[in-house]
């Protein structure tokens, strides 16, 4: 409040708002002109966005579970130094503490159904580690995949681990690890994937880790998933984070599941109804990249685009639980 002495007046205005819209039917778009019209912290809008679309989503006659593909936890005792060092980069709040506990119970608050962990294993070294603590996350509420370093002389046994695991799929980032994900060295990972079964997530488009190299950029990932078909691949935001004209040229109608977290930062709503209904809602996932955006946000964005219930649902669980072959 002291870097934004306006806030506390604003919060309880706004709270009236939103119960006006909740129980007297006042467009959600007055509110959403009216707190762009004030003071308010990149935290507190985020927690305003929740209070407001997650409870108008649960007082709908939406009761369909709500699967989070794409959540990142630390382990506790890396939690805190991760998180800072990550803020540092990204430059936008943190909506969780990092750690299991707190993310279990913001999850459960947002009115998510279940999280999918997708950790990264920045070094080499680190695969073994990152696989033992993803397995112990899978309960209350947490799946998580597993994550390999594509460069590690192990990588490919790794992936048998991942599997005995009981893990739901690979994690990369090719901007933390360093490398092009159509290079054609990598491809007996690939298939091994593919051969075990296991889907992988990428994280696509700009990375504010490496702002002068996109690594993974949607030709390159079409690229991938034309080389290998049988690999279940998924784009994350949208398979190109801000790269979005990119996406209607290279992504959209290929074999490549995209998820829709951060849009609701970077995209806008008529380009990101027309590349989920153009792409096909069928291989399309809700997700929000907690702790960096809030489902709430994709909620949002979801509620706002013209699909039928049963188109919605695919994309909030349906296709997520065929996907991984969750058993709920």
């Amino acid at each position: 409040t002291e870097e934004y002495p306006k806030a506390n007046a604003n919060v309880r205005y706004l709270h009236r708002r939103i119960w006006m819209r909740i129980w007297v039917g006042m467009p959600s778009r007055d509110i959403d002109k009216w707190s762009r019209c004030h003071v308010f912290s990149p935290a507190c809008i985020a927690t305003l966005h929740h209070l407001m679309y997650t409870v108008l989503w649960k007082k709908g006659e939406n009761t369909v579970m709500v699967i989070d593909t794409h959540v990142h936890v630390f382990p506790d005792n890396i939690a805190k130094k991760a998180g800072a060092k990550l803020q540092a980069v990204a430059q936008i709040p943190c909506h969780t503490d990092l750690t299991e506990a707190d993310t279990r119970i913001k999850l459960k608050e947002w009115g998510i159904d279940l999280g999918v962990v997708l950790p990264i294993a920045t070094k080499p070294s680190q695969q073994r580690s990152i696989n033992n603590w993803a397995k112990t996350v899978q309960h209350g509420g947490l799946i998580s995949f597993g994550s390999i370093h594509p460069d590690a002389e192990d990588a490919l046994s790794e992936l048998d681990t991942i599997k005995e695991y009981g893990l739901y799929g690979v994690k990369l980032h090719p901007d933390y690890q360093c490398f092009f994900p159509d290079d054609e060295k990598y491809f007996p990972l690939y298939e091994k994937m593919a051969a075990l079964g296991l889907p992988v997530a990428f994280h696509t488009g700009y990375d504010p880790v490496s702002p002068d190299v996109i690594y993974a950029p949607p030709e390159r990932i079409r690229a991938l998933a034309r080389a290998i078909p049988a690999l279940k691949v998924i784009g994350a935001h949208l398979g190109g984070h801000m790269q979005y004209d990119e996406v209607e040229k290279y992504i959209v109608g290929e074999n490549i599941y995209i998820d829709i977290s951060m849009a609701p930062l970077t995209c806008r709503q008529e380009q990101f109804e027309r590349i989920i209904k153009n792409h096909g809602v069928d291989k399309v996932l809700f997700a929000s990249d907690c702790p960096w955006t809030t489902p709430g946000m994709e909620l949002q964005m979801l509620r706002k685009a013209s699909l039928s219930p049963e188109e919605t649902e695919l994309i909030l669980a349906g296709n997520a639980i065929k996907l991984l072959n969750y058993n709920v």
